[in-house]
Order: C-alpha cells, then sequence, then structure tokens
C-alpha cells in the first residue's frame, strides 16, 4: 500500500487531484457525496461535479491546495446520493507520490462535528447577499432557527428560535397546507410558494419560501433550510399594475360602449336618449343634463338627476346669459362647481337667488360639445358627491366622450352619422405622437379604407418608458367595424398601461395575450412592438403574427428583418414572445406598416415589403424627411388593391 492508498483509507469523503482540478482517485465516501459511481468521476474536473453555485469556491479551495505549501479549508455542499445534499467541511493540502514524485491535492472532508453551526455561515452570507431570508428546522425537534440574512427579513422572527407551531399559526388560513406540505417535502430542493405571513408590527407580508434539505458533515444530522424572499413590494406593484391596467381597460370598455351607442344614433332625440342614460354612469356621477343650441337659443333635457332650481341655475334663457352653462357653450371651456354655494353665487340677480335645496351638497361639473374656436354645439354637466374637480386623465376622459357626442351631433344634422361617426372614432383611438424625440425623428399616417367609408383596427402609438426609451407599435385588430376599433383601443391602452410597470416589448406582449385570452374576446390582433434607446440606437423587438420591419439607409439600400416573436395576440394562452436585439444605426430607418400597405389581390407581401424597402431607402438618399417618407410609402399603398385600413410608422435615428 502506497501513501497515496493510505490518503484514501478513510471513512469520510477523501481524493486525490491533479494540480488542474481532475479527479486521479477517490474513495468511495467522496464518490457518494458526488452522487455518482466512481468511475464516473476519475478524470473529471473535481468543481464540475458540484452545483454551479459551488463551483467559484471549490476552484478558490483547489487554487491554493495546489500552489501553497499551507493547507486551506472551506465548507463545500456536495450533491449526495438521497434526498438532501451534503455540506462538509473540506481541506486541501498538496501532497507527492512516492512512486514517481508527481504534485498532488489531497481534498478529504474534516470532522466538524464540534461545531456544526459553521457549516451553516455561508449559507446565511448568501442569504445576505441576495436579500433573502434564512430559517432552519429540525424535522424531530420541530423549531424554527433564524439563521441570518437580510436585515429587513429579520423583523419576522423577533425571537431566535421559535416552535414551528407558532410560525404556521402566524400564515394565513388560505396558505397553511401549502406552507406544512413545503416544510414536510422530502425533496432535496423544493419549488417556490407564495404565502401571507402576519407580523408583530407591519401587519400581513406576502413571503415566498422555498425548501433545501441538507446534511451537515458526511454522516451528520439532517436539517431543512427554509429561504424566505419578502415579495410584498413586488405583490403590491403587480396589483398596481392589473389596478392600472384594469382601469385602461375599464375606460377603453366605457369608451367603446359609449361611442357605439353614439354611433347608432340616427337623430337627436336618439343621441338624447343615449347621453341620458349613459353618461352618469360612464363618468360616476348622479345625475346628468344636456344642453343643445338650437338656432341660437338652448334646448334642455335632463335624466332627473339634477333638481331643478340646479338646472336653472346652469342655464337661463339663453345662449348669451351670464350663468355657467351657456359660458362653457360659448367659450369651448369646462367648468366646476365644488358645492351648491358656489353654484347659487352664479344666479344673475342677487336679490332673487335661490336658497339651495335640501339633501345632499352636490358638485357638478360642465363639458362643452365643441372645442375652443369651433360653432358651439352644446354641453352637458354631471353632478358628483364630491368637491373634488377632475384630474387631468379624469378630464382628457370626459372631453373625448364631449367631444364624441358633439361629433355625432354634426353628423345626425348633416345625415352623415355612420360615415363621420365612423371616421371620429377611429381618430380618437390614434394617440399624438410625441413631439421631441432626442436623436430620432419619427412619423405617422393612417388611411381608413374605402376612402374613409368604413372603420378598422390598425393602429400605432410611440410614447416614453420609464427608463427614457421609446416605445413603438403597429398593430391590426381582426375586423372592419366599430367593434374592432374598440377592440383596437382595449389592446392599445392595455398595452401602454402594462409598459408602464413592465417595459420589455416581450413581456408586455405576453401580458396582453393574457389579458385578451382572459377576456375571450372572440378577436385576435396583430403586433409589432419595439423598445428604442435613443441615447445609443439599440432597439429590443418582438412580434405577434405582424408583418415583418423594413430597415432603410441613406446610401439607398434596404433590409427586411422579420422579428422573433409569437402568434397573434388573443388566441393562444400562455404564450411566451422572446425578444430580440439589434442597433439601429445613425442615418438610417424603420419601417413599420400594416398588411394593408404591401398585401393584396395584385401584389404578394414579399413584393410589397421590398417596394417599401426601395422607397424608404431612395427617400433617405433623396434626404427627405420623415414626414415624406411616409407619405411616399402610404401614397403607394393605393397600388395595393386592398380594401383594408393602413397605417404606417417611420422612425429614423440621426439629424
Amino acid at each position: 500500500m502506497d501513501a497515496s492508498d493510505e490518503l484514501l483509507q478513510r471513512a469520510t469523503p477523501s481524493a486525490l487531484l491533479t494540480l488542474d482540478g481532475a479527479i486521479r482517485c477517490l474513495n468511495a465516501a467522496m464518490a457518494e457525496a458526488l452522487g455518482r459511481p466512481s468511475e464516473q468521476c476519475v478524470g473529471r474536473r473535481f468543481s464540475d461535479l458540484l452545483a454551479e453555485d459551488q463551483r467559484i469556491s471549490a476552484e478558490s479551495l483547489l487554487t491554493h491546495g495546489a500552489t501553497t505549501k499551507s493547507l486551506a479549508m472551506r465548507a463545500l455542499e456536495f450533491p449526495g446520493t438521497g434526498g438532501a445534499s451534503v455540506v462538509c467541511l473540506v481541506e486541501a493540502r498538496p501532497v507527492k507520490v512516492p512512486a514517481d514524485g508527481e504534485q498532488l491535492v489531497w481534498v478529504h472532508s474534516l470532522d466538524a462535528g464540534h461545531d456544526l453551526g459553521g457549516l451553516l455561515i455561508p449559507f446565511g452570507l448568501a442569504a445576505k447577499t441576495a436579500g433573502l431570508g434564512l430559517c432552519m428546522c429540525s424535522p424531530d425537534e420541530h423549531q424554527v432557527e433564524w439563521l441570518g440574512g437580510a436585515p429587513a427579513l429579520a423583523v419576522l422572527f423577533p425571537q431566535a428560535s421559535v416552535s414551528l407551531s407558532m410560525v404556521i399559526r402566524r400564515v394565513h388560513p388560505d396558505d397553511r397546507k401549502d406552507v406544512q406540505r413545503l416544510v414536510r417535502s422530502s425533496a432535496a430542493q423544493s419549488p417556490w410558494i407564495r404565502s401571507r405571513f402576519l407580523t408583530e408590527h407591519d401587519g400581513w407580508r406576502v413571503l415566498t419560501s422555498q425548501v433545501r434539505r441538507i446534511r451537515l458533515g458526511y454522516g451528520g444530522p439532517e436539517r431543512v433550510l427554509l429561504v424566505i424572499r419578502d415579495d410584498t413590494q413586488l405583490e403590491a406593484r403587480r396589483k398596481d399594475m392589473l389596478a392600472a391596467v384594469s382601469a385602461e381597460r375599464q375606460r377603453a370598455e366605457e369608451i367603446a360602449a359609449f361611442s357605439s351607442a353614439l354611433f347608432t344614433a340616427a337623430t337627436e332625440q336618439e343621441l338624447q336618449q343615449v347621453v341620458l342614460t349613459r353618461l352618469a354612469a360612464a363618468l360616476g356621477g348622479f345625475g346628468a343634463l344636456l344642453a343643445l343650441v338650437d338656432d341660437g337659443r338652448l334646448r334642455l333635457s335632463s335624466d332627473a338627476g339634477i333638481p331643478t332650481w340646479q338646472a336653472d341655475a346652469l342655464l337661463g334663457p339663453s345662449l348669451d346669459e351670464d350663468r355657467p352653462l351657456p359660458s362653457a357653450i360659448r367659450t369651448g371651456q369646462p367648468q366646476f362647481i365644488p358645492n351648491q354655494e358656489e353654484l347659487a353665487r352664479c344666479w344673475p340677480h342677487e336679490d332673487s337667488r335661490p336658497s339651495p335645496g335640501p339633501g345632499p351638497d352636490l358638485a357638478i361639473s360642465i363639458t362643452p360639445l365643441s372645442p375652443v374656436g369651433d360653432p358651439p354645439l352644446g354641453a352637458w354637466a354631471v353632478t358628483y358627491d364630491s368637491e373634488r374637480p377632475p384630474s387631468p386623465e379624469q378630464l382628457a376622459f370626459m372631453t373625448t366622450l364631449a367631444e364624441l357626442a358633439g361629433q355625432a351631433l354634426r353628423c345626425i344634422r348633416l345625415q352623415q352619422a355612420q360615415v363621420e361617426l365612423s371616421t371620429a372614432l377611429q381618430r380618437s383611438m390614434l394617440p399624438t405622437l410625441p413631439e421631441h424625440l432626442p436623436g430620432l425623428k419619427i412619423a405617422a399616417r393612417y388611411q381608413p379604407s374605402r376612402a374613409g367609408l368604413d372603420i378598422g383596427g390598425d393602429w400605432y402609438d410611440a410614447f416614453f418608458l420609464p427608463d427614457g426609451a421609446v416605445a413603438l407599435e403597429i398593430g391590426d385588430a381582426q375586423g372592419h367595424d366599430v367593434d374592432a376599433a374598440a377592440f383596437m383601443g382595449q389592446v392599445r391602452s392595455s398595452m401602454r398601461a402594462i409598459a408602464a410597470h413592465e417595459p420589455g416589448p416581450g413581456t408586455v406582449l405576453t401580458r396582453t395575450n393574457e389579458l385578451l385570452v382572459t377576456m375571450d374576446a372572440r378577436r385576435f390582433a396583430s403586433c409589432t412592438m419595439l423598445h428604442i434607446d435613443p441615447r445609443n440606437g439599440q432597439v429590443i423587438g418582438t412580434s405577434a403574427g405582424h408583418v415583418p420591419l423594413v430597415l432603410a439607409r441613406d446610401d439607398g439600400s434596404h433590409d427586411i428583418r422579420i422579428l422573433s416573436g409569437g402568434p397573434v395576440l388573443g388566441v393562444v394562452p400562455e404564450t411566451d414572445y422572446p425578444e430580440e436585439t439589434f442597433t439601429l444605426e445613425e442615418n438610417t430607418a424603420l419601417v413599420l406598416v400594416t398588411d394593408g400597405v404591401v398585401e393584396g389581390p395584385g401584389l404578394s407581401l414579399e413584393a410589397g415589403l421590398e417596394r417599401a424597402g426601395t422607397l424608404a431607402g431612395q427617400a433617405l438618399h433623396d434626404r427627405l424627411d420623415v414626414e415624406a417618407t411616409a407619405d411616399r410609402i402610404l401614397d403607394a399603398a393605393a397600388a395595393v388593391d386592398h380594401r383594408d385600413d393602413v397605417a404606417v410608422l417611420v422612425i429614423r435615428r440621426g439629424q
């Protein structure tokens, strides 16, 4: 028996390694610790047989053992062959084989039974670095011991050791079974589970936990490590995001429902019915009043939710009267009256001013049906139970609905209700592009099908993201009717709401797809979304079954780029949309289009994309700006002979 054999004649794990870390020979205990037969270990690098998070520590240990004359030791976690990994204190020291004089490294497990807690120190340090908490549970003693980690999680366990039953009692009743199954799990590592935990001072916290079974030393006692992550703020952000998505969806649905009802109104009487039955509910009010200009005089109708004296105080006998409603109609400026006392002051003659009537004190918002500078059409008023004025978002919402109603009134009076209201709805769904994009120029064009006699679901969007980047979208919702436009509005507003919290294009399309599938909308939409950093031109993009991109350069050349992605939105549940990254170089442009621009009975998609690319490249070569480039591509779409609405979005990097 030579010296190397003697080093392996141990009951604990032991192995001889070459200076580059390959296993020359090992004993049965080391093979068991590594979780595989000896013949599968010999010749392999020792660190490669450990978990990925242990390899750096193992390499450091072996480097010391191979390059210094002193020994080195470190706690390492071995895979093991049972349901638990094995944590050992491992020593590495240089040795020389007498037979051939070869220099080797001897690694072997030390007996750490006198200080098992020392084996847990690396776990506590790793937990603290990762912002996690770490506890240990003994299966037999049913005690939970706090081992350390993030200080913010230490408040969960004000005592160093508490009973497992006490911990379970602090878990929300609906989550206790999951936590109990987690602790009893026999797996070496469990999946993460989420539960609600009641703290002494901070109330309910949302915790995500995982258990790992380990053995402290070779042949030592088994323990359960509980890794804890505090997801309270993450859960709150998730709920805020869902609330924002829900609010945006509700807003889109209200606009769509209101607009659809206005669209079907063929007479002023029907228009009044739509306003008086839907207005107060859509704006969260109690009562509604509609005043229309008719031959210079005001014609009033009400849902009877506004008391008579309030209606008289608002209206007055003529459009020239100095009262709130006539004033809002003449100026085109909304007004807000916070209470009945303020409304009484609007009465022109103090000696005949009425006293506020009985009942709750209501605020009143007044919104004209036509904007500043347009001929006056009328206005509506809605009562509320709050003295707070509408927020900018609420005011924009009310103004949008009022302008749609005003446009409907014009259409009715011109006997063109369906044509013009369809166009108004479509245009109201399209955004205003940002005016200043540092380093980028952007232009968009939209044209309804059949010279404006129909309505469709094509859309585009561009907006700033919280990280300073610019989001670009272009898409096509199924159908050519008011429902298609409403569905398009839901998709676009949902994507905006999601991007405000999770700006990655792949995540936005994934979450939007989940939302549409859950809604069972019975429609689908194709879409391309890009995330562009104006500082360096980096583009992150993905596509949901949409037309490929065109990349044009100022030398006149172009490429057709097919983005990674997935199927159209709203059809296949649990779909991921992979992203790809590329750079938009200086003096190059991206052209995004809908299929009506590049595909039709007389033109294949490939040929249409090539034509759009040629036009865009020539426009850049001719030094045309993005507006002229967009016009050139849109004008060529007429030759496609496609009875579809079309959209074009051009963005160029450079001055």
